[in-house]
């Protein structure tokens, strides 16, 4: 007896944790999935951020490249001027410049790949979220039909009445009416057959007074007297 309440104890706790997890399943999965979405935004800034960085990049190397071929074309005119010292000094100018739209170039080259990782993953991140909030409002659907049926076929309270309960009063109700009426009618019928008229009727069937009822006895009597008088 006590490994039997021991076991049955044991099994409304894991019942209790079942429901418990079943009734909180969904508030984890909502946090969760609020979880991953600022996640993804946060990711998004990211890809955003880069996307600015690497076209500010673009920006200065079209300008370093404009400034080069602009200083290569003066330094051109210094040399054709006899001026080798402005254009040594262009040179250098152009030296560092080069320098500079090289590093630009290589900035870009990373925020490219940077750039292209980060769409990828924030693609791959939505995509994914999106398929996580179908499947979270199936499970809302899932969740409220099975609350819905639990809910119809759960034990009645004590103090409700069930759909069978209500179904068999009407019938009770219905056999009391039909029982009531079947007495009324047989109260009527024995009235019509012992009441008063019923034995004036017998009476007069016997020659003792006048009939209450047109027979066709009388009707034929009376025609023939009328065919007498005619004639």
């Amino acid at each position: 007896m006590f490994k039997t309440v021991v076991t049955l104890i044991r099994g409304s706790v894991a019942a209790t944790g079942e429901e418990l997890e079943d009734r909180t399943a969904l508030l984890i999965l909502d946090q969760q999935m609020r979880d991953a979405a600022a996640a993804v935004e946060r990711s998004k800034r990211t890809l955003a951020l880069a996307i600015a960085q690497d076209q500010q990049e673009g920006r200065k190397l079209e300008a370093t490249i404009a400034r080069i071929d602009d200083l290569e074309t003066r330094a051109v005119a210094a040399l054709e001027g006899g001026r080798e010292d402005l254009a040594r000094e262009a040179a250098e100018a152009i030296a560092g410049l080069e320098a500079d739209r090289d590093a630009a170039m290589t900035a870009r080259a990373l925020f490219a790949t940077e750039i292209a990782r980060l769409k990828q993953h924030v693609a791959s991140a939505q995509a994914r979220i999106n398929e996580l909030d179908r499947g979270r409002r199936l499970a809302r659907a899932s969740e409220a039909v099975r609350s819905l049926r639990r809910s119809g076929i759960e034990a009645a309270r004590p103090y409700e009445s069930t759909l069978p309960e209500a179904e068999s009063t009407l019938r009770r109700l219905r056999d009391r009416q039909m029982e009531a009426q079947a007495a009324d009618d047989a109260l009527v019928e024995l009235d019509v057959a012992t009441g008063p008229l019923a034995t004036a009727e017998r009476l007069a069937e016997q020659g003792f007074g006048p009939r209450l009822k047109t027979t066709a006895d009388d009707v034929l009597a009376r025609l023939k007297s009328k065919q007498t008088s005619t004639t």
